[in-house]
Parts: C-alpha cells; structure tokens; sequence
C-alpha cells in the first residue's frame, strides 16, 4: 500500500470540494472495496476524505410515499429495516445475496454502488487493463472470461458491474441524490449513474470530479412479487454469473433488471412487455446485440432459464 494523507470531512460541500481540488483524492466510509484496490495497488490514492461522520446514515420515509435512504446506511441495516422489507422485499433479498454478513456490516449505500469490477485482470496489475490503466489494452478479451460480460461491453472492456443491491435499485427505478463541489444538489435516476465502457471504460459512472452521492431514493411501492434469484458458483460469498431482480404482478406483467452480464445493471424496459409471453421473449429482447465468448455463451441459456424459474416462483 503506498502512503496516503487522511482527514474527516465536516460537511457533504466540504467534502466534495476538497475532493475536486485534491488531486488523487478519493472518499472512504466502508473501505470494503476500495481498502482492498489500495493493498494491491490497484486503487493508490494519495489522500483519503473520510465521509462517515456526515450523518447520511438514516432511513427516512418521502413526502410521495416512497423512502430516502442515506449513502451512509449500512448494507446488513438496510436490509434488516422493516419498511424495506415490506414493500421493497426485492432490495432486502438483494442484499443479503452479496457479500458476507461481515462485509454488509460496514458496506455502505453509496459505496455499493460505486464498487468496482471483479474482472480478474482488472485486479492483476501484470496485465493490461484499460478499466485500470487507460490505453494499455484488455487481457480478459481473448482470455478468461467465463465470469465476464455478454451485453453492454465494447472492444475495449468486457467487465461487469458486480453488485446485487444495484440489480435491485435498478428494478426500483431508484434516484441517487448527490451534492457537488459548490453545494448544489443533483439526483440521477440509476438507468443514467452507470454508463457503458465503450472505449472509455475507466469512466464509469456520470458523477462529476468531487460530487459526492449523498442519498438513493425509493419511489412508493409498486406492489407485486418481488423475487431475486442468484446462480453462482458457490452457495454464498460469490459473485453472480447471473442475477434475477424482478417484481411481477398478477396479471404476468413486471419489470426485471439481470446482473452478471454487463457494465451496469442491465434492465430493458421494451423486454419487459414481453412478460406475459414467457421468459424465451423476455430473454430474447434483454440480450438482442449480445456479443459472448466461448466461455462465457452459457450465460445467454442461463438468463432465459432463470427468468423461467423467476417466473415460475411468482405463479406459487
């Protein structure tokens, strides 16, 4: 780990702006990802702006019925609160598939989404990487790439976004709220926080140098079914290869998100009027353009299967 400078930020405005004027200056609260980059040296930050003492730790209800909950929200109390339970049951399932219980004790809200890929050439810093190095090339394009993506990537990246929360946000139609260096706020609905790798793949996500996600907003409940399905390699403590999120009403119709197959949660509104014809015609508008390699073309069979199965839980 190469050395780095530390201080607690007193305010969001505080921290945004310290982080757009500080070169190399990254945010910590969790450090369940980011930690991990630095002992590798994948991540070397020269000053770390610790955001935990902000207070964005609460779970608030909304004046349009829907919940406000903070950056700082704790991924196991997220899970746990009894609101989210009730009427977004498909965000605590979510959850409680990532990770391990000590780890959802300190991830944070925001830090879950902001979490970088498992791609593991991303990781080894003796191959190229243009996520991690721009330029350098992509050692996963031509190499191992079972657990890596089918949809959404480009010549340059074929990394997935690894969390099972966002899969879940992104069938919520969820809003990241956010403050900037000069204190103005901005909420971003999750369909436009990730962006695709296209030949820019170390760019991930469209917030702006120091803008600091402050809150991810939950509309009101939708109703429904909500089921999310994980197929892995073990039982627990692994990354998807691919990831259900679904809510599915009575009359067949719903929304789905799938993770494990793209840059970002990847959900296709068009594919979801499909429903009520069966996973084949789902799957078949979700994965249209899809691009697989010969490692990694049994994800294609895997999204209909688990679509089916999903679909299969919500008929009892």
């Amino acid at each position: 780990m190469k050395p780095f400078t530390y201080e607690r930020a007193t305010s969001a405005k505080d921290a945004a702006a310290k982080a757009a004027r500080t070169p190399g200056a990254k945010f910590i609260a969790g450090g369940t990802n980011l930690l991990d980059l630095m002992k590798v040296q994948v991540e070397t930050p020269g000053h770390l702006i610790d955001v935990n003492g902000l207070g964005f730790d609460r779970i608030e209800p909304t004046p349009e019925g829907g919940l406000r909950v903070g950056a700082l929200v704790r991924n196991t109390d997220l899970a746990a609160d009894m609101r989210v339970r009730r009427d977004y049951g498909l965000l605590t399932r979510a959850l409680v598939a990532g990770a391990s219980g000590q780890l959802r004790n300190k991830a944070t809200t925001a830090g879950n989404l902001l979490q970088r890929t498992r791609c593991p050439y991303f990781y080894d810093t003796n191959q190229p990487c243009n996520k991690r190095q721009p330029g350098s090339g992509c050692a996963a394009i031509g190499g191992y790439s079972r657990p890596l993506g089918v949809i959404g990537t480009s010549e340059a990246c074929i990394a997935t976004h690894p969390s099972d929360m966002a899969i879940a946000m992104r069938v919520l139609d969820a809003t990241i709220e956010t403050m900037k260096p000069d204190g103005s706020a901005r909420s971003i609905p999750i369909a436009d926080l990730h962006r695709l790798p296209g030949s820019t793949p170390h760019v991930e996500t469209t917030l702006e140098k120091g803008e600091l996600i402050t809150a991810v907003t939950l509309p009101r409940p939708i109703g429904g079914t909500h089921i999310y399905h994980k197929v892995r390699d073990r039982a627990s403590y692994a990354f998807a290869l691919v990831s259900i999120g679904a809510v599915i009403h009575k009359d067949g119709s719903g929304r789905v998100a799938v993770g494990g197959i793209a840059p970002k949660p990847w959900r296709v509104e068009a594919a979801e009027a499909e429903m009520p014809r069966g996973a084949k015609a789902v799957a078949i508008g979700l994965l249209a353009g899809a691009r697989s390699t010969p490692d990694n073309g049994f994800k294609l069979t895997l999204v209909e299967r688990t679509i089916g199965a999903v679909m299969a839980q919500a008929r009892g």
